[in-house]
């Protein structure tokens, strides 16, 4: 397989290199049929790169990685026909310019082809390479050597994408008749404050898509995005009944992020939801709260915290909060705030509580504003995810903390795919699944 690839490449090179040197090797004797055999051979291989990407499980992944051949295949090959067409300047100059000049053309002509045709592919299909690197590969462009090295990025970034995305692809269809997730109950997913559950941006990013490809039901909690803790818990009570009244499931699973899993442990706790709720997971709940929540809102004057909360409600209107209230919101949020809500909501013996909790290594492994805030939240409350520290996370009978080696870490947004982003040395999609099969495991 590895050889057969090597020897692929090497004659897409070489019918590369050929076609694009087509003046000088027909002025040396070569045939014209040769010489239309190696034009021919060019369209081929800028169709169609690599017999084995046709292999891969998805067409997007297939052109992305054709793509990739295409522009490893032009940066090799225009290397040569720089350091061909130096050579040759020595050697047809003066007495054969005309041939030099229509030799360069042609190499320019065939290597921008080749390049556009690579460099479209991977723009339009990769979902990985993002805006920052396609902006950066176009400002480069004409830049020399940086416009290399942002190629050879680019190439990287695609390239690990459609290995990794085509081995999930794979893995998922293997394990397809095991239904893996495919619980006792349907998976409740709610999200966090200043969220909402949209039809077309996924607060869970790719997460509920790949539980549903390995058996699980999903429905979502469709709460205001900003809320007291009594009130959005209030409308979670009525969406958990809602569920169980149409479907008859009997009781469901919540899995919750951020302030979701306050939510929800209040209408568990306090408004009669424990029969209905089989379990409990809270992904990077500040059970504990933010003392840096308490510092803002005990520092900043009334004056100014009534207009931010008024621009924000006023905007949270717009997205579909009929009483949004963004002060509340974030008060149930304060470290004081949540010392008293743990000591007047205690657990119900009737539901399974788990948690999960990150960190960011660094600030600047987060994204904009997380790796502002982290710096922030690390004076007041410590090591942190961005917004909420690591001793606020743990509650339930188990508690799992993730991060990664080097210095990126795993930000809060991170935890729910917010960026769509995959992560070296982290599979959130793959994490979510084993966390629905310890569930299902579990009788869940």
């Amino acid at each position: 397989m590895k050889i057969g690839r090597i020897v692929n490449r090497l004659l897409c090179f070489l019918i590369c290199l050929g076609t694009a040197n087509l003046p000088v090797l027909v002025s040396a004797g070569l045939p014209g049929a040769a010489a239309a055999a190696l034009a021919a051979g060019f369209l081929w291989c800028n169709l169609f790169p690599l017999a084995a990407n046709r292999r891969l499980p998805a067409r997007r992944l297939r052109i992305c990685a054709d793509g990739c051949e295409l522009l490893g295949l032009f940066l090799v090959s225009v290397t040569v026909s720089a350091v061909g067409t130096l050579a040759l300047t020595g050697i047809l100059f003066p007495e054969r310019k005309g041939l030099w000049a229509l030799n360069l053309a042609v190499t320019v002509a065939a290597e921008t082809a080749l390049f556009w045709n690579g460099i479209l592919r991977v723009y339009i299909t990769s979902l990985q390479l993002g805006v920052k690197w396609r902006v950066i590969g176009i400002l480069c462009g004409w830049v020399p050597v940086a416009n290399l090295v942002a190629l050879c990025h680019i190439i990287s970034v695609a390239s690990r994408e459609t290995a990794f995305e085509s081995f999930r692809i794979r893995r998922n269809r293997e394990r397809k008749e095991e239904a893996v997730c495919r619980t006792k109950y349907p998976i409740l997913m709610v999200h966090g404050v200043f969220f909402r559950d949209f039809q077309y941006f996924n607060y869970w990013g790719r997460i509920p898509k790949e539980l549903e490809e390995n058996g699980a039901t999903i429905y979502y909690g469709n709460h205001q995005s900003a809320a007291s803790v009594e009130t959005s818990g209030e409308e979670l009570a009525s969406r958990i009944w809602e569920i169980v009244e149409e479907t008859g499931c009997g009781r469901v699973n919540v899995i919750t992020h951020s302030k979701g899993g306050l939510d929800t442990r209040y209408a568990v706790s306090h408004l009669g939801m424990e029969p209905y709720v089989a379990s409990l997971t809270t992904i990077n709940t500040p059970h504990r709260g933010c003392e840096f929540a308490d510092y803002l809102l005990d520092t900043i004057p009334a004056p100014a915290k009534e207009k931010v909360a008024e621009s924000y409600n006023r905007a949270l209107k717009k997205l579909g909060d009929e009483e949004p209230d963004f002060l509340a919101a974030v008060g149930d949020l304060t470290a004081s705030a949540c010392e008293a809500f743990n000591r007047e909501t205690p657990d119900r013996p009737g539901v399974y509580y788990q948690s999960v909790g990150s960190k960011l290594n660094r600030a600047s492994g987060g994204r904009f504003p997380l790796n502002f805030s982290h710096r922030l939240v690390e004076v007041f409350d410590g090591p942190n995810d961005g917004l909420v520290a690591e001793t606020s996370f743990p509650w339930g009978e188990t508690f799992q903390m993730l991060t990664v080696e080097g210095k990126r870490g795993i930000s809060h947004g991170d935890m729910i795919d917010l960026n769509r982003e995959d992560i070296p040395g982290f599979d959130v999609r793959e994490f979510y699944v084993e966390l629905v099969k310890g569930l299902k495991s579990r009788g869940f």
